[in-house]
């Protein structure tokens, strides 16, 4: 989506905002992309923290949230700390940082930090930019001489449903309530909260094992998609607004009780793992491994590179095949900040593995389950990550079925069409082969797998312009791929095949073999960091 220099790419845009999030700046930096001619005006609330006021706000969340606020705010100092020293953890905004940086650089773009957003030389300066929209994205509550400055008004991105949940914080109080699914609203500011007239509305459903921190992250892609076709909409004349119903609720932030006690409700929802004292001894070890490593021990191991394998991305179920949204999301986070993730093409052009401190990782999704690009993507992209997508070519958009579903007694599993897979190569992943129908390569007769491998190969050329495809064999075990069908792939003109029998590539990569190692859910943080070492 973008709109002509000569349509309406000359909006004046003003943006309120009191937190330039990764959210908020992805949803500004997303719309100026579409919008590519459009003057900005970003105006940023940053009061300055006065003693007294600090101090009263400490009192103030202490008697609302008893002893809890003591190890909270600890914790915060302690972060605050490590980010000044330069240790703030994970660089998962990094690519939204640079786009970010790169909106700042325009000469179309102003950011006006206020120590008042409501004070009168705020408003001149608003005023005087003379903007045709405003948006309110993680302002403060908005008064009409701010609000009502935009000729057109002011939009809202309000991460909730309307009228019955006003207020914040996203997705709580539904997850609270056990809604089905959590709102996501687009509506005109007016002199009250959350109240104005809408012009978009969505939602996402609240799957079985959902938890909260996947429902906001889910809710913040929805909310860029919605506000950027809000604005594209408003700004052409072809938006529709629609009063709220009467009645509603409005929700304060809940207490330090209230969300442990919703964090332990959705932890119960899980399935038993196994026994606390075998995780924790298990995460020891990786601990005590991963420490070593970072000491010398990569000096002295034979260097390797480690491929990760994924099926799913889903909180609708728990399996082999699956991980959970926000463990995928902590997992990508742990390769960003520790590992040197490696695009495929580089590790099948690895004849010699370079030694390395930061441990080798590519990361690989086979079969082609919709969830990959609903879930997955989003947060590679935002983490800056490459990853590899092997898929069922047949089984692409279509009705059919994965045979490994169906002996499972699964319901239909929605995959991905050829639109997202182009989408996806055009923002750079490595689209590859996992045959027609997801055969067994070692047990059909030998025309199927010619058959298959051509037909594939040829979907992928015709599809996504794609010439020279690597091959995942299907099951990917020793037992489902011999010398004879690895033979058929080369002749078929793949350039490389991927197992999934576990295992690091060790010294070198041998391109027709390369071993992958599967994660799922059952993976914590510190066994995850332990095989993307290859030292399990």
């Amino acid at each position: 989506m973008r709109i002509a220099s000569g349509d309406h790419g000359a909006a004046r845009i003003v943006v309120f905002t009191s937190k330039l999030s990764e959210s908020v700046r992805r949803g500004i930096v997303e719309i100026a992309r579409v919008l590519p001619n459009a003057q900005w005006l970003v105006v940023l609330h940053a009061p300055r923290r006065r003693p007294a006021t600090l101090v009263r706000n400490q009192w103030r969340n202490l008697r609302r949230n008893g002893w809890r606020w003591i190890p909270y705010q600890g914790l915060e100092i302690a972060q605050l700390v490590l980010a000044r020293l330069g240790k703030q953890g994970p660089p998962a905004e990094a690519p939204h940082r640079l786009d970010w940086e790169a909106f700042l650089a325009r000469p179309t773009v102003r950011l006006l930090k206020v120590d008042d957003i409501h004070s009168s030389a705020t408003v001149a300066e608003v005023r005087q930019f003379a903007a045709d929209i405003g948006l309110s994205l993680a302002a403060p509550i908005l008064r009409a001489p701010i609000f009502a400055s935009p000729r057109l008004g002011t939009l809202n991105l309000h991460k909730g449903r309307v009228p019955h949940y006003r207020g914040m914080p996203p997705a709580f109080w539904e997850m609270w309530n056990q809604e089905p699914s959590v709102g996501c609203t687009v509506h005109w500011v007016d002199e009250r909260l959350d109240t104005g007239d809408l012009v978009a509305t969505g939602e996402v459903a609240c799957e079985k094992f959902t938890t909260l921190r996947a429902m906001q992250m889910q809710l913040d892609d929805l909310g860029v998609s919605m506000l950027t076709q809000a604005v594209v909409d408003v700004m052409a004349g072809r938006s529709t607004r629609a009063a709220q119903s009467a009645g509603g609720k409005t929700h304060r932030k809940p207490t330090l009780a209230q969300m442990a006690e919703l964090q332990d409700r959705l932890l119960q929802r899980q399935p038993a793992v196994q026994s606390r004292l075998r995780r924790v001894a298990r995460d020891g070890v990786a601990t005590l491994i991963g420490g070593l490593h970072q000491g010398g021990l990569w000096r002295v191991v034979s260097p390797r590179i480690t491929v990760v394998l994924y099926h799913r991305v889903t909180d609708d179920a728990r399996d082999n095949l699956s991980v959970g949204i926000e463990q995928f999301d902590r997992q990508m986070a742990l390769l960003a900040e520790h590992c040197t993730v490696l695009p495929l093409a580089d590790v099948l052009e690895c004849a010699v593995v370079p030694r390395s401190r930061r441990p080798l990782v590519a990361v690989t999704f086979d079969d082609g389950y919709l969830d990959n690009r609903k879930h997955a993507v989003p947060i590679l992209l935002r983490h800056g990550l490459p990853a590899a997508f092997f898929v069922s070519t047949g089984l692409i958009g279509g009705d059919g079925r994965f045979p490994h579903d169906i002996r499972r007694g699964n319901p239909p599993i929605a995959t991905m069409t050829w639109q997202h897979l182009r989408e996806m190569r055009d923002c750079g992943f490595h689209i590859g082969s996992h045959s027609v129908s997801h055969i067994d390569c070692a047990a059909e007769d030998e025309d199927v797998v010619v058959t298959e491998l051509a037909r594939s190969r040829d979907d992928l050329r015709r599809e996504l312009g794609i010439t020279d495809p690597v091959f995942a064999y299907p099951y990917g075990g020793r037992q489902h791929m011999t010398p004879e069908r690895l033979a058929l792939v080369r002749k078929a003109g793949y350039a490389g095949c991927l197992s999934a029998y576990g295992g690091s590539n060790v010294g070198r990569v041998d391109r027709f073999n390369v071993l992958r190692l599967g994660i799922h859910w059952e993976f914590s943080d510190k066994a995850f960091m332990l095989a993307c070492l290859g030292l399990r």
